[in-house]
């Protein structure tokens, strides 16, 4: 199977991207949904608890919608 690592580009910068996915602790086997990016030269990783991904999600597609085109 092929490895596929799939970022989402900044539109004005091929440089920063953000790149979504489902992340286990192998520790403990919680999971959460890790984002991850780079703008400009800073790094940042959030990591999201199920609940919160799908409130994080809702919010996300609110505001897509009031983009007017």
């Amino acid at each position: 199977m092929a490895k596929i690592d799939l970022k989402f580009l900044d539109e004005l910068s091929n440089i920063d991207f953000i790149k979504v996915e489902m992340y286990e602790q192998p520790d403990t086997g919680f999971k959460s949904i890790c984002i991850e990016g780079l703008c400009g030269i800073e790094e940042f990783i959030i990591m999201l608890d199920k609940s919160t991904a799908i409130k994080f999600a809702k919010t996300l597609r609110t505001e897509i919608n009031k983009i007017k085109l």
